[in-house]
């Protein structure tokens, strides 16, 4: 079956209306000026006639005066005839001014509403390609090496120690911000190199050498706004605020249970899922068994 294509190009239906009245005047102003052609032909025709017809010996002509009467009928049809033409009739009439004054009040408020739904639309593009911007750049990651038992250390000290796992820790951070609690900062002989250190603290006048200090994690966050991927290193509290914020978990599980006085927060499999792991078995330089875990929030 064969069907026919709609043409691209179709004439604007206003714009032949236009045409059509404008054909329509143009016919009404040739019948009027066949109308005064004829009207003169025939007053003059009477005239001609009068005089032939009605002369007199002493030279007095149109004594009946018919042709008059004649020219005045004539000349009667054609005054109403011009009125009717340039007077009562306007070229479009009046109906048809309101009808088109309706339709483009109706279009232009189409095309507001066309160039509103392209604005929102342009805006929640914006506003997803910023979000999306946003998202890319703060990839906020806690990372920590946590016994099955959640501990993570003892007088602030470690429990243990994996070199695997502080190789990982070193090539994971490497550029970045780690953001951490004052106590985890003291447990470290210095700040950390090729690292921006950002240490949280409640104490005003805390100073820390080498590294920002700052009152709360929101502001330590706001530091790091340029860092596409800023870490959470510890201790406990600064973990369990850290879980609003952060989108992954790099987590070694240590796979052995420890007395400890800190401890890293439940993971929730509800809001986290696990998408990734590697297992290293306990050998000479490594004295428990453990795995890299990462973990990413769900989405909700």
């Amino acid at each position: 079956m064969f069907f026919k294509k709609k043409p691209k190009n179709t004439i604007d239906p206003q714009q032949v209306t236009l045409v059509e009245h404008a054909q329509q005047r143009i016919a009404q102003k040739k019948r009027f000026n066949n109308h005064l052609l004829a009207t003169l032909f025939l007053v003059f025709f009477a005239f001609v006639l009068n005089f032939a017809f009605e002369y007199k010996a002493d030279f007095t002509p149109f004594n009946t005066h018919w042709s008059f009467a004649l020219a005045a009928l004539l000349g009667v049809f054609l005054l109403i005839h011009f009125i009717k033409v340039y007077v009562f009739y306007t070229f479009m009439g009046k109906a048809w001014e309101t009808q088109q004054m309706e339709f483009l009040l109706e279009k232009q408020a189409t095309m507001v509403e066309k160039i509103k739904r392209s604005m929102d639309k342009e805006a929640a593009l914006k506003a997803s390609a910023e979000w999306e911007r946003e998202k890319q750049q703060k990839n906020i990651t806690m990372i920590a090496a946590v016994a099955e038992n959640n501990a993570l250390g003892m007088d602030n000290k470690l429990i243990w120690h994996l070199s695997d796992d502080l190789k990982r820790f070193k090539n994971l951070t490497k550029g970045h911000h780690v953001i951490m609690g004052r106590k985890t900062f003291e447990s470290m002989p210095k700040a950390l190199p090729n690292r921006t250190n950002v240490v949280i603290t409640r104490q005003a006048e805390y100073a820390a050498e080498n590294a920002h200090v700052v009152n709360t994690l929101e502001a330590a966050l706001a530091l790091a706004q340029e860092d596409d991927r800023p870490f959470i290193i510890g201790g406990g509290e600064i973990y369990r605020q850290g879980l609003a914020f952060a989108n992954c978990i790099e987590l070694t599980r240590v796979h052995d249970d420890f007395e400890a006085d800190t401890f890293f927060p439940e993971i929730d499999t509800a809001v986290w899922r696990e998408v990734w792991r590697e297992n290293h078995d306990k050998d000479e330089k490594h004295a428990h068994a453990f795995s890299f875990i990462r973990y990413e929030k769900i989405d909700v």
